[in-house]
């Protein structure tokens, strides 16, 4: 789901101001790069994966197994608020789900279809759950009905215009998880310990990893009321409220290889999807080094760590090490600055919220499949969230949510059309 910040809105910039001081997201002790932490040996190659391909579907899925069959998170939600499933009809037929794997590398899948059939039982659930990178070419190509994946991507939008006349449209089912690797966890911005900065507003973030832009995307649609000159760039941290030595120190910038889809995510959260980037960023991605992998997040940490003007955005995960920090983020200049905690990406006050999204094939004008639409209605129900809290890694909806995107598909389902999920 894109997240899209005031100017988006044809609202004047606001002003750049420094955070009022918020608490940063937990620090541990930590290792100087991550790379001997504990946690880590969940995600190594073992005897099982070695047996296939680096890199394949079925190498990832051998070496992830430990952390797709571990509960994370025990903590429990109040779900009292999303409301039971019951059926409103009783359609027969197959539904094919595809893309995320994750979905299907844990337990999560097979107990949504497991429970969804008992109130069901003329529907089956048929299983694709490769990878999200196929969610959406499933739907235009025809092989399935329901693609499990997160933000579409340029391509995703363009070829489903090209094949289908229209976009694709997503409900959104599960938030991201907060420190669990894979499964979407969150986004953290980083910097240097010594780094004053307790917090920073979406648009400053804009404005320290963006640059001068003629216009953004929404979908495969370019807007131009999107661009901004150069005077709007940060580029000296005296830009942000930092005086002293910090007035005149350069902003430098770390994240991931524009190759990759986190990339492109934080450009979609943040850069109004313009790839139009700060000229100074460095970007990582993954690699071995000394038979294990530098983990492009890592990699980032480092840097920072010895760059007292750095700051990075990071996918978070435990035992970050104490000479980094994490911002807390602000929606607007108003505020609040939200710290990212287990909560608060759970309930999405934190700005930099993930999600993965039912992508669907809505013809408008036409009614939905009323097979996707019960399963869908399933899974954003209490029992089909009381599921994903079981599972403990992706984090449940919260009543709020889970209403807004009930009406959405009850919209879908009357052949009315929706919007992208945008914010």
């Amino acid at each position: 789901m894109k997240k899209l910040h005031l100017s988006l809105l044809g609202i004047a910039a606001l002003p750049l101001v420094l955070a009022a001081p918020a608490p940063a997201a937990p620090q541990s002790s930590g290792q100087s790069s991550g790379q001997s932490a504990p946690w880590l040996k969940l995600y190594r190659s073992n005897a099982q994966s070695r047996k296939f391909p680096h890199g394949s579907a079925a190498e990832r899925r051998a070496r992830m197994h430990a952390v797709a069959y571990s509960r994370f998170y025990t903590k429990k939600f109040d779900l009292s608020g999303l409301p039971g499933y019951a059926p409103r009809s009783h359609p027969h037929g197959t539904l094919t789900v595809c893309g995320n794997n994750y979905i299907g590398d844990s337990p999560l899948g097979g107990w949504w279809k497991k429970a969804f059939e008992k109130y069901q039982p003329g529907i089956r659930i048929v299983y694709h759950l490769l990878t999200a990178a196929n969610a959406i070419p499933c739907l235009y190509e025809n092989r399935g009905e329901i693609g499990i994946g997160h933000q579409a991507l340029f391509y995703d939008d363009l070829s489903n215009l090209r094949l289908k006349g229209y976009l694709p449209t997503d409900i959104s089912v599960v938030t991201g998880s907060y420190d669990v690797i894979g499964w979407q966890n969150s986004f953290a911005i980083i910097v240097n310990a010594a780094n004053p900065l307790t917090g920073v507003t979406m648009r400053q973030l804009d404005d320290i990893f963006g640059s001068r832009r003629a216009g953004g995307w929404v979908g495969s649609t370019w807007h131009p009321q999107f661009a901004r000159g150069p005077q709007e760039n940060i580029r000296r941290w005296g830009q942000v409220g930092l005086t002293g030595a910090w007035t005149d120190r350069p902003v430098d910038t770390y994240g991931f290889s524009l190759r990759y889809s986190t990339a492109l995510e934080f450009s979609d959260d943040v850069l109004m999807s313009s790839d139009k980037w700060n000229g100074n960023l460095l970007a990582f991605g993954n690699y071995k080094r000394d038979g294990r992998t530098y983990l492009e997040s890592d990699q980032i940490m480092d840097h920072v760590a010895r760059d007292p003007g750095g700051i990075g955005y990071i996918r978070y995960h435990e035992e970050l090490p104490k000479s980094v920090k994490v911002l807390a983020v602000a929606s607007t200049a108003a505020g609040p600055y939200v710290p990212l905690t287990l909560d608060t990406e759970q309930n999405r006050s934190y700005p930099l919220w993930g999600d993965q999204s039912f992508w669907v094939e809505a013809k408008p004008g036409r009614p939905l499949d009323r097979k996707i639409y019960e399963f869908v209605r399933f899974v954003l129900s209490r029992q089909g969230q009381e599921l994903v809290e079981r599972d403990g890694k992706y984090l449940p909806l919260t009543a709020k949510v889970a209403a807004e995107q009930a009406r959405r598909l009850d919209a879908l389902e009357a052949g009315r059309p929706v919007e992208q999920l945008t914010r």
